[in-house]
């Protein structure tokens, strides 16, 4: 027997890079200017504050070193709750116009392929002198709003600061314990008053998630399989669970974006905002939402949208991710936008805020580089460094940047999928309809989490549809897994 040719997912990521016309390797010019860098800053630098004896702390995946953004709490008068989120500062070491700021806004982000990261910036200083790593003094761009008890929030200041991570925690762990499914982690154990600390977090983002929720976001939970890989081989595919970890950043995140859009809106500035539209489908997320006997109003409404989805939520959650993916594509995708301070903002439909921008990872994303820009031009007192038509035009870019990353990222879960499944031809899975339409049907398996399109079989299955179907081809360059239906499961209705 012949034996099998290993796939090269490495050189699939490479050429996916470039076919969405991006480029994966720093020039030599870039490598040459960040190894230039250095680190180094004078005690009581300018207006910058010394907060290093904060007890900040950052909570990411276990093999991040690219941090962005740490945090801390502490308790305010009549049950009020201050909070701190320091970012990286990454222009200090990026200048306009240099060689590494043009490579940065050629990709506009990192790109995240489960196999290999293409970082925006070169591990030097993503994952080293501009990250907020712990054991290293870091200069950072501070933002602080108060957290009032019913999960409005005042805004705050926004200033430079030096900080110091004291903790580097991990988002399963956290999250676990905050659930009460396992002993607090030695990581926030052992360091003294931290567990007081990130309970006042996760309360803090309790509120803000509740106040969110009752203005009309929307809980959506779209399942986004990642590879284990073990040697460079893919063993397996997993789920990212929304944890009450997660929810604490994300929350946090949101809220620090709204204050940073005040600072910018009173400082008169220009902006670019991360905005979503009212659903570009409206109607079908009506006809969606009437299959389940949910009546819609006939004009976006996200308060209506919500608690449908929480409806769903509590009633099916084995197929809740498969309804927000529909939810997910016919709203249509964020976009940034070019904003005139002196216009209203347009929001953001799904996260149920109307001031919002991405200012919190300026290591991974290009846009938060700009805001971070922005800020900084108003603390120094000088020249706005971007007219209005030069944001339009970044918008314009980053927009397509975004939308090109998350297709590399589709394409190699389906290109690691299909490694995955290659040995397992002929074997038969359990799985759910995720699409039925004339471009084809796509079931998603029960485990591994794995998604790909049925090749026979396929007529009169509807999305919803529990079935059994048999793995009939793959192919990692193509990014193909195909099956074959050889059995819709009795009594199993849509969705539940």
């Amino acid at each position: 027997m012949m034996k099998r040719q290993e796939v090269d997912l490495v050189a699939i990521a490479l050429d996916t890079m470039e076919r969405f016309n991006f480029n994966p390797e720093f020039p030599r010019s870039v490598l040459k200017e960040v190894n230039a860098i250095t680190a180094e800053f004078q005690e009581g630098e300018g207006d910058t504050r010394d907060l290093r004896s904060l007890l900040w702390s950052s909570i990411d995946n276990f093999d991040s070193m690219d941090l962005d953004q740490i945090e801390y709490c502490k308790e305010g008068e009549n049950g009020e709750i201050e909070v701190k989120i320091a970012i990286a500062d990454v222009d200090v070491y990026v200048p306009k116009h240099s060689e590494t700021d043009r490579y940065a806004a050629y990709n506009g982000t990192s790109v995240y392929t489960g196999i290999v990261t293409f970082p925006m910036l070169p591990d030097r200083l993503s994952k080293g002198i501009s990250s907020l790593l712990p054991g290293q003094d870091c200069r950072a761009v501070v933002i602080e709003y108060t957290v009032l008890p019913d999960g409005s929030t005042r805004h705050g200041e926004i200033y430079r600061a030096i900080v110091a991570n004291k903790a580097k925690l991990i988002y399963e762990e956290v999250g676990e314990w905050l659930e009460e499914t396992r002993e607090i982690p030695p990581s926030v154990r052992d360091v003294p008053e931290l567990e007081a600390q990130i309970r006042l977090q996760h309360e803090a983002a309790q509120r803000l998630r509740r106040s969110r929720m009752e203005h009309g976001a929307l809980d959506l939970r779209t399942i986004e399989p990642e590879p284990v890989v073990e040697e460079g081989r893919v063993r397996d595919l997993v789920i990212q669970r929304q944890d009450l970890a997660r929810q604490v950043i994300e929350e946090f995140m949101v809220a620090a974006n709204g204050t940073t859009v005040a600072f910018l809106e009173e400082a008169g500035l220009p902006m670019i905002e991360r905005v979503v539209v009212t659903p570009k489908y409206w109607d079908e997320i009506v006809d969606t939402a009437a299959e389940y006997g949910w009546k819609l109003s006939k004009h976006p409404d996200a308060k209506s949208l919500s608690l449908f989805l929480k409806n769903e939520l509590e009633r099916s959650p084995e197929t809740f991710p498969d309804l927000s993916l529909t939810i997910v594509k016919l709203m249509g995708p964020g976009e940034y936008m070019a904003r005139d301070p002196r216009k209203k903002p347009v929001g953001h439909f799904g996260l149920a805020v109307t001031d919002y921008t991405h200012s919190t990872a300026p290591n991974r994303r290009y846009a938060d580089l700009i805001i971070q820009r922005l800020i900084k031009s108003v603390l120094d007192r000088k020249e706005c460094p971007y007219t209005f038509e030069d944001l339009e035009e970044d918008a314009e870019w980053l927009s397509e940047r975004d939308k090109g990353s998350k297709k590399v990222e589709r394409f190699m879960r389906k290109a690691e999928a299909a490694v995955l499944l290659q040995d397992r031809i002929g074997e038969t899975f359990e799985a759910f309809v995720t699409g039925a339409s004339e471009r084809g049907t796509y079931v998603r398996l029960i485990t591994p989490a794995v998604e790909g399109r049925v090749m026979r079989g396929e007529g009169c299955l509807k999305v919803g549809h529990k079935v059994m179907v048999r793995l009939i081809h793959t192919d990692p360059y193509n990014g193909y897994v195909d099956f074959e239906c050889t059995a819709k499961r009795p009594g199993v209705r849509r969705f539940g």
